[in-house]
Protein backbone atom coordinates (compact mmCIF):
# COMPACT_ATOMS: atom_id res chain seq x y z
CA UNK A 1 0.00 0.00 0.00
CA UNK A 2 2.77 2.18 0.72
CA UNK A 3 4.42 1.25 -2.78
CA UNK A 4 1.00 2.60 -4.08
CA UNK A 5 0.77 6.07 -2.29
CA UNK A 6 3.92 7.38 -3.82
CA UNK A 7 3.13 6.77 -6.74
CA UNK A 8 -0.21 8.41 -6.54
CA UNK A 9 1.62 11.25 -4.94
CA UNK A 10 3.30 11.79 -8.18
CA UNK A 11 0.19 10.86 -10.69
CA UNK A 12 -2.48 12.14 -8.66
CA UNK A 13 -1.20 14.17 -5.83
CA UNK A 14 -5.03 15.23 -4.81
CA UNK A 15 -5.80 11.72 -3.90
CA UNK A 16 -6.48 10.74 -0.05
CA UNK A 17 -7.06 6.70 0.98
CA UNK A 18 -9.41 5.19 3.79
CA UNK A 19 -9.46 2.18 5.61
CA UNK A 20 -11.94 -0.28 5.73
CA UNK A 21 -13.57 1.83 8.71
CA UNK A 22 -13.89 5.02 6.43
CA UNK A 23 -11.06 6.84 8.32
CA UNK A 24 -8.25 9.13 6.20
CA UNK A 25 -5.07 7.16 5.90
CA UNK A 26 -2.93 8.99 3.73
CA UNK A 27 -3.34 12.26 2.09
CA UNK A 28 -1.44 13.47 -1.36
CA UNK A 29 0.64 16.44 -1.02
CA UNK A 30 -1.33 19.00 -2.71
CA UNK A 31 -4.16 18.18 -0.59
CA UNK A 32 -2.53 18.66 2.54
CA UNK A 33 -1.77 21.96 1.03
CA UNK A 34 -5.17 22.70 1.52
CA UNK A 35 -5.10 22.25 5.08
CA UNK A 36 -1.44 23.50 6.53
CA UNK A 37 -1.29 23.11 10.35
CA UNK A 38 -3.95 20.43 9.62
CA UNK A 39 -3.55 16.93 10.47
CA UNK A 40 -6.50 15.05 8.85
CA UNK A 41 -5.06 11.58 8.58
CA UNK A 42 -6.87 9.56 10.87
CA UNK A 43 -9.93 11.32 10.40
CA UNK A 44 -13.06 10.50 9.22
CA UNK A 45 -13.54 11.08 5.85
CA UNK A 46 -16.96 12.56 6.49
CA UNK A 47 -15.95 14.59 8.80
CA UNK A 48 -13.63 16.35 6.60
CA UNK A 49 -15.72 16.52 3.99
CA UNK A 50 -19.58 16.95 3.04
CA UNK A 51 -20.81 15.43 0.41
CA UNK A 52 -23.12 17.29 -1.66
CA UNK A 53 -24.42 14.85 -4.65
CA UNK A 54 -25.07 12.02 -3.81
CA UNK A 55 -26.57 13.08 -0.54
CA UNK A 56 -27.82 11.07 2.88
CA UNK A 57 -24.19 9.07 2.84
CA UNK A 58 -23.46 8.28 6.62
CA UNK A 59 -21.68 5.18 6.64
CA UNK A 60 -18.52 3.84 4.87
CA UNK A 61 -20.85 1.23 3.15
CA UNK A 62 -22.91 4.15 1.88
CA UNK A 63 -19.49 5.85 0.28
CA UNK A 64 -18.24 2.25 -1.35
CA UNK A 65 -21.83 1.65 -3.19
CA UNK A 66 -20.47 5.21 -4.89
CA UNK A 67 -17.77 3.89 -6.24
CA UNK A 68 -17.22 4.91 -10.06
CA UNK A 69 -19.45 7.44 -9.72
CA UNK A 70 -18.72 11.46 -9.70
CA UNK A 71 -18.96 12.81 -6.24
CA UNK A 72 -19.97 16.44 -5.04
CA UNK A 73 -18.14 17.62 -2.15
CA UNK A 74 -16.41 20.34 -0.12
CA UNK A 75 -14.50 20.82 3.39
CA UNK A 76 -16.67 21.02 6.08
CA UNK A 77 -14.68 24.04 7.20
CA UNK A 78 -13.87 27.56 5.73
CA UNK A 79 -12.38 27.46 3.10
CA UNK A 80 -15.24 25.63 2.10
CA UNK A 81 -13.19 24.79 -1.66
CA UNK A 82 -15.76 22.79 -3.54
CA UNK A 83 -14.09 20.06 -5.31
CA UNK A 84 -15.08 17.26 -7.65
CA UNK A 85 -13.72 13.11 -6.81
CA UNK A 86 -14.38 9.67 -7.80
CA UNK A 87 -13.85 6.77 -5.33
CA UNK A 88 -12.07 3.15 -6.27
CA UNK A 89 -11.92 0.63 -4.18
CA UNK A 90 -8.11 -0.32 -2.83
CA UNK A 91 -6.43 -3.16 -4.55
CA UNK A 92 -5.77 -6.27 -2.12
CA UNK A 93 -9.73 -6.38 -0.88
CA UNK A 94 -8.99 -5.36 2.34
CA UNK A 95 -11.75 -2.69 2.39
CA UNK A 96 -10.67 0.46 1.75
CA UNK A 97 -10.82 3.07 -0.98
CA UNK A 98 -8.98 5.49 -2.94
CA UNK A 99 -10.23 8.97 -3.81
CA UNK A 100 -9.27 10.99 -6.28
CA UNK A 101 -10.48 14.99 -6.39
CA UNK A 102 -10.05 17.66 -8.60
CA UNK A 103 -10.95 21.60 -8.40
CA UNK A 104 -13.15 21.39 -11.13
CA UNK A 105 -14.49 25.01 -12.22
CA UNK A 106 -13.34 26.65 -8.81
CA UNK A 107 -9.94 25.88 -9.80
CA UNK A 108 -8.97 29.50 -10.12
CA UNK A 109 -10.24 30.11 -6.73
CA UNK A 110 -8.53 27.68 -4.99
CA UNK A 111 -5.04 28.66 -6.98
CA UNK A 112 -5.43 32.08 -5.22
CA UNK A 113 -6.77 31.27 -2.03
CA UNK A 114 -4.03 28.25 -1.38
CA UNK A 115 -1.17 29.63 -3.41
CA UNK A 116 -0.48 26.76 -5.61
CA UNK A 117 1.65 26.86 -8.32
CA UNK A 118 2.23 24.05 -10.86
CA UNK A 119 3.99 22.54 -9.35
CA UNK A 120 1.21 21.06 -6.96
CA UNK A 121 -0.41 19.18 -10.21
CA UNK A 122 0.31 16.47 -11.99
CA UNK A 123 2.40 17.18 -15.02
CA UNK A 124 0.06 15.71 -17.25
CA UNK A 125 -2.84 17.62 -15.94
CA UNK A 126 -4.71 19.78 -18.00
CA UNK A 127 -4.91 22.41 -15.03
CA UNK A 128 -2.04 23.83 -16.05
CA UNK A 129 -3.11 24.74 -19.29
CA UNK A 130 -6.21 25.80 -18.21
CA UNK A 131 -4.40 28.36 -15.90
CA UNK A 132 -2.57 29.49 -18.24
CA UNK A 133 -5.48 30.27 -20.35
CA UNK A 134 -6.97 32.35 -18.04
CA UNK A 135 -3.80 34.14 -17.29
CA UNK A 136 -3.52 35.45 -20.65
CA UNK A 137 -7.46 36.14 -20.99
CA UNK A 138 -7.11 38.14 -17.92
CA UNK A 139 -3.70 40.01 -19.01
CA UNK A 140 -5.47 40.59 -22.17
CA UNK A 141 -8.36 41.92 -20.38
CA UNK A 142 -6.61 43.82 -18.02
CA UNK A 143 -4.14 45.69 -20.99
CA UNK A 144 -8.14 46.04 -23.15
CA UNK A 145 -9.21 47.94 -20.09
CA UNK A 146 -6.22 50.44 -19.65
CA UNK A 147 -6.78 50.70 -23.66
CA UNK A 148 -10.02 51.57 -23.37
CA UNK A 149 -9.61 53.91 -20.04
CA UNK A 150 -6.80 55.55 -22.02
CA UNK A 151 -9.12 56.07 -25.36
CA UNK A 152 -12.04 57.02 -22.77
CA UNK A 153 -9.48 59.74 -21.32
CA UNK A 154 -8.45 61.08 -24.56
CA UNK A 155 -12.16 61.17 -25.70
CA UNK A 156 -13.43 63.19 -22.42
CA UNK A 157 -10.04 65.41 -22.61
CA UNK A 158 -11.35 66.14 -25.97
CA UNK A 159 -14.51 66.93 -25.43
CA UNK A 160 -13.68 69.16 -22.87
CA UNK A 161 -11.54 71.07 -24.88
CA UNK A 162 -13.73 71.26 -27.49
CA UNK A 163 -16.17 72.93 -24.92
CA UNK A 164 -14.18 74.62 -23.12
CA UNK A 165 -13.02 78.59 -23.41
CA UNK A 166 -9.28 78.36 -23.76
CA UNK A 167 -8.47 81.95 -22.19
CA UNK A 168 -10.55 81.64 -19.19
CA UNK A 169 -10.62 78.16 -18.20
CA UNK A 170 -14.41 78.39 -18.62
CA UNK A 171 -17.28 76.39 -20.81
CA UNK A 172 -18.45 78.47 -24.02
CA UNK A 173 -20.73 79.02 -26.20
CA UNK A 174 -21.70 75.47 -27.16
CA UNK A 175 -21.12 73.59 -24.14
CA UNK A 176 -23.47 76.13 -22.43
CA UNK A 177 -26.15 75.45 -25.33
CA UNK A 178 -25.78 71.97 -24.27
CA UNK A 179 -26.47 72.41 -20.81
CA UNK A 180 -29.17 74.34 -21.95
CA UNK A 181 -31.07 71.59 -23.61
CA UNK A 182 -30.60 69.44 -20.95
CA UNK A 183 -31.60 71.43 -18.33
CA UNK A 184 -35.45 72.24 -20.94
CA UNK A 185 -35.40 68.82 -21.30
CA UNK A 186 -35.57 67.97 -17.49
CA UNK A 187 -38.10 70.46 -16.91
CA UNK A 188 -36.24 72.01 -13.65
CA UNK A 189 -36.58 75.85 -12.83
CA UNK A 190 -33.47 77.78 -13.27
CA UNK A 191 -32.51 81.41 -13.99
CA UNK A 192 -30.02 82.60 -16.76
CA UNK A 193 -28.17 85.65 -15.83
CA UNK A 194 -26.32 87.61 -19.12
CA UNK A 195 -23.78 89.58 -18.16
CA UNK A 196 -21.22 91.96 -20.36
CA UNK A 197 -18.48 93.63 -19.46
CA UNK A 198 -18.83 97.80 -19.65
CA UNK A 199 -15.43 99.80 -21.04
CA UNK A 200 -13.43 96.89 -21.43
CA UNK A 201 -12.91 98.13 -25.14
CA UNK A 202 -10.98 101.06 -23.34
CA UNK A 203 -8.53 98.77 -21.62
CA UNK A 204 -7.58 97.15 -24.76
CA UNK A 205 -7.18 100.41 -26.52
CA UNK A 206 -5.02 101.73 -23.77
CA UNK A 207 -3.11 98.48 -22.29
CA UNK A 208 -3.18 96.40 -24.80
CA UNK A 209 -4.56 92.35 -25.71
CA UNK A 210 -2.45 91.22 -22.59
CA UNK A 211 -3.88 93.78 -20.15
CA UNK A 212 -7.35 92.52 -21.64
CA UNK A 213 -7.03 88.79 -21.58
CA UNK A 214 -5.87 89.41 -17.83
CA UNK A 215 -8.85 91.05 -17.03
CA UNK A 216 -11.08 88.18 -18.98
CA UNK A 217 -9.54 85.53 -16.50
CA UNK A 218 -9.86 87.56 -13.20
CA UNK A 219 -13.31 88.07 -14.37
CA UNK A 220 -13.54 84.48 -15.03
CA UNK A 221 -12.64 84.14 -11.59
CA UNK A 222 -14.68 85.98 -9.74
CA UNK A 223 -17.93 84.49 -11.39
CA UNK A 224 -16.66 81.05 -10.60
CA UNK A 225 -16.02 82.38 -6.94
CA UNK A 226 -20.25 84.04 -6.80
CA UNK A 227 -21.50 80.73 -8.25
CA UNK A 228 -22.67 76.77 -6.94
CA UNK A 229 -20.46 74.05 -7.79
CA UNK A 230 -24.27 72.89 -9.80
CA UNK A 231 -24.58 75.71 -11.24
CA UNK A 232 -22.85 76.92 -14.99
CA UNK A 233 -20.60 79.95 -15.94
CA UNK A 234 -19.30 80.56 -19.65
CA UNK A 235 -17.65 82.87 -22.38
CA UNK A 236 -19.67 83.28 -24.92
CA UNK A 237 -18.30 85.99 -26.46
CA UNK A 238 -15.00 88.80 -26.11
CA UNK A 239 -16.17 90.14 -23.12
CA UNK A 240 -19.79 88.48 -22.82
CA UNK A 241 -20.64 86.04 -19.84
CA UNK A 242 -23.78 83.55 -19.31
CA UNK A 243 -24.32 82.31 -15.59
CA UNK A 244 -27.42 79.48 -15.31
CA UNK A 245 -28.13 79.36 -11.84
CA UNK A 246 -29.64 75.79 -11.32
CA UNK A 247 -32.91 74.64 -9.10
CA UNK A 248 -35.54 77.64 -8.25
CA UNK A 249 -33.80 80.94 -7.42
CA UNK A 250 -35.32 83.88 -6.13
CA UNK A 251 -35.87 87.64 -7.18
CA UNK A 252 -33.91 88.56 -4.23
CA UNK A 253 -30.93 86.17 -4.09
CA UNK A 254 -30.34 86.98 -7.98
CA UNK A 255 -30.21 90.65 -7.47
CA UNK A 256 -28.06 90.20 -4.40
CA UNK A 257 -25.71 88.14 -6.42
CA UNK A 258 -25.92 90.96 -9.44
CA UNK A 259 -24.82 93.66 -6.87
CA UNK A 260 -21.96 91.74 -5.38
CA UNK A 261 -20.63 90.85 -9.05
CA UNK A 262 -21.22 94.05 -10.08
CA UNK A 263 -19.62 95.59 -7.19
CA UNK A 264 -16.30 93.12 -7.29
CA UNK A 265 -15.71 93.71 -10.91
CA UNK A 266 -15.94 97.52 -10.47
CA UNK A 267 -12.42 97.08 -8.33
CA UNK A 268 -9.21 98.01 -10.49
CA UNK A 269 -7.69 94.81 -11.34
CA UNK A 270 -3.52 95.37 -11.55
CA UNK A 271 -2.20 94.42 -14.53
CA UNK A 272 1.58 95.06 -14.14
CA UNK A 273 1.80 98.65 -12.99
CA UNK A 274 -1.20 99.11 -14.44
CA UNK A 275 -5.19 99.29 -13.15
CA UNK A 276 -7.66 98.35 -15.54
CA UNK A 277 -10.91 99.58 -14.66
CA UNK A 278 -14.10 98.06 -15.41
CA UNK A 279 -18.09 97.53 -14.67
CA UNK A 280 -20.82 95.10 -15.81
CA UNK A 281 -24.46 95.07 -17.07
CA UNK A 282 -26.44 92.31 -16.19
CA UNK A 283 -29.61 91.29 -18.13
CA UNK A 284 -31.84 88.35 -16.11
CA UNK A 285 -34.80 85.67 -17.04
CA UNK A 286 -36.15 83.34 -15.24
CA UNK A 287 -37.58 79.80 -16.63
CA UNK A 288 -41.01 80.08 -14.33
CA UNK A 289 -41.94 82.99 -16.34
CA UNK A 290 -42.32 81.03 -19.68
CA UNK A 291 -45.91 78.87 -19.40
CA UNK A 292 -44.10 77.03 -22.60
CA UNK A 293 -40.34 77.52 -21.85
CA UNK A 294 -38.39 78.06 -25.46
CA UNK A 295 -34.65 78.14 -24.61
CA UNK A 296 -34.19 80.34 -27.90
CA UNK A 297 -36.75 82.95 -26.48
CA UNK A 298 -35.34 82.79 -22.97
CA UNK A 299 -31.84 83.29 -24.47
CA UNK A 300 -33.15 86.59 -26.66
CA UNK A 301 -34.78 87.70 -23.21
CA UNK A 302 -32.03 87.45 -21.41
CA UNK A 303 -30.03 89.66 -23.70
CA UNK A 304 -33.15 92.76 -24.20
CA UNK A 305 -32.53 93.17 -20.60
CA UNK A 306 -28.75 93.64 -20.86
CA UNK A 307 -29.73 96.02 -23.52
CA UNK A 308 -31.86 97.08 -20.99
CA UNK A 309 -29.05 97.69 -18.79
CA UNK A 310 -26.77 99.21 -20.79
CA UNK A 311 -29.38 102.36 -21.49
CA UNK A 312 -30.02 102.88 -17.66
CA UNK A 313 -26.12 103.79 -17.73
CA UNK A 314 -24.14 100.30 -17.24
CA UNK A 315 -23.27 99.07 -14.24
CA UNK A 316 -26.62 97.54 -13.10
CA UNK A 317 -29.00 94.44 -13.33
CA UNK A 318 -32.08 94.32 -15.46
CA UNK A 319 -35.15 91.85 -14.61
CA UNK A 320 -36.53 90.67 -18.59
CA UNK A 321 -40.18 92.03 -19.01
CA UNK A 322 -42.62 92.18 -21.51
CA UNK A 323 -42.59 95.79 -22.11
CA UNK A 324 -38.60 95.55 -22.53
CA UNK A 325 -39.53 94.26 -26.65
CA UNK A 326 -41.48 97.93 -27.14
CA UNK A 327 -38.10 99.45 -26.02
CA UNK A 328 -36.89 101.80 -28.95
CA UNK A 329 -33.16 100.57 -28.32
CA UNK A 330 -34.54 97.30 -28.86
CA UNK A 331 -32.33 96.05 -31.79
CA UNK A 332 -29.84 98.77 -32.29
CA UNK A 333 -26.36 98.04 -30.53
CA UNK A 334 -26.39 99.31 -26.80
CA UNK A 335 -23.64 101.47 -25.50
CA UNK A 336 -20.03 98.84 -24.95
CA UNK A 337 -21.51 95.57 -27.03
CA UNK A 338 -20.34 94.83 -30.50
CA UNK A 339 -16.81 96.37 -29.79
CA UNK A 340 -14.96 93.01 -28.66
CA UNK A 341 -13.97 90.13 -30.92
CA UNK A 342 -13.40 86.70 -29.41
CA UNK A 343 -9.67 86.08 -28.72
Amino acid sequence: MEQLCNLLDVLCPMHLTLDRTGHIDHVGPTLAKLRPGEVIVGERFLEVFELRRPQAVTRMSDLMALAGNKLHLRFRDAPRTGLKGVLVPAPGGGGGAVIDLSFGISVVDAVRDHALTAADFAHTDLTIEMLYLVEAKSAAMEASRKLNQRLQGAKIAAEEQAFTDTLTGLKNRRAMDHVLARVAENGGRFALMHLDLDFFKAVNDTQGHAAGDHVLQEVARILVEETRREDTVARIGGDEFMLLFADRMTRRRLEDISRRLIARLERPIVHGEAECRISASIGIAMSEDYPDLDIARMQEDADIALYASKHNGRACHTFYDISLRNAPYVGAAPPGRGEVTLR
